[in-house]
């Protein structure tokens, strides 16, 4: 009788199946790869200089004018100068200023400042010139019997006439095409400023002497 024989070994275990072929990813490309973001790095000292009221834009640079410049401007002004002459002559002076936002701020206080200054000034001037227009003036000088004057009657002595009737009027303001040099009446045009004009009537008479009043 055969014998089946026996072993004490133990069956070998089952390999663990793959779970399937292993896929190989592709090599990203270079074009494929996203590009760096790079922010933008803050560099205060540029902008400093790049903002600085002394830089040049266009070969010029504004200033602000402190005085009346012959030949750029007036004061308050704001003007384009080459940066050499504001550099070297204008900012040095005192003549001139940076025209930066806080000094623009004060011009412009000035400037309306100044307005209101002028408006008063003309209404003034406006009611000054209706009271001329009122008024009468008289003058007397040496004239023979035929009227002429020996002398003449000039545009000072018109408004030494207006003065001493409380009227502020200068020679300047005096408007007249030569010294009168005969007795009548005149219209004697007076430009007080700021376009405000009038006139005054002027009488020049005969000096009062003895010998006329017999």
């Amino acid at each position: 009788m055969a014998h089946t024989k026996m072993t004490d070994k133990k069956p070998a275990k089952a390999k663990k199946a793959k779970a399937g072929p292993k896929k190989n990813k592709p090599a990203a490309s270079a074009s494929s790869k996203a590009a760096p973001v790079v922010s933008a790095v803050r560099q205060p000292g540029v902008e400093r200089r790049r903002n600085h009221p002394m830089r040049a834009k266009d070969g010029y640079m504004q200033v602000i004018l402190t005085q009346v410049v012959p030949h750029c401007g007036t004061t308050g002004e704001l003007v384009k100068v080459r940066p050499g002459f504001a550099r070297n002559y204008l900012l040095p002076s005192g003549l001139a200023t940076f025209a930066n936002p806080h000094n623009l701020r004060v011009v412009e206080k000035h400037r309306e400042r100044l307005r209101q200054l002028e408006e008063a000034r003309r209404s003034d001037l406006m009611s000054l010139a209706a009271q001329i227009a009122q008024r009468q003036i008289t003058i007397e000088a040496n004239a023979n019997a035929e009227g002429h004057l020996y002398g003449s009657v000039n545009a000072d002595q018109i408004a030494a006439a207006l003065r001493s009737d409380n009227l502020p009027i200068d020679e300047s303001m005096v408007r007249i095409e030569g010294p009168l040099k005969e007795l009548g009446l005149y219209t004697i045009s007076l430009s007080l400023g700021q376009d405000v004009n009038t006139e005054v009537k002027l009488w020049v008479v005969p000096t009062h002497t003895p010998e006329t009043a017999v």
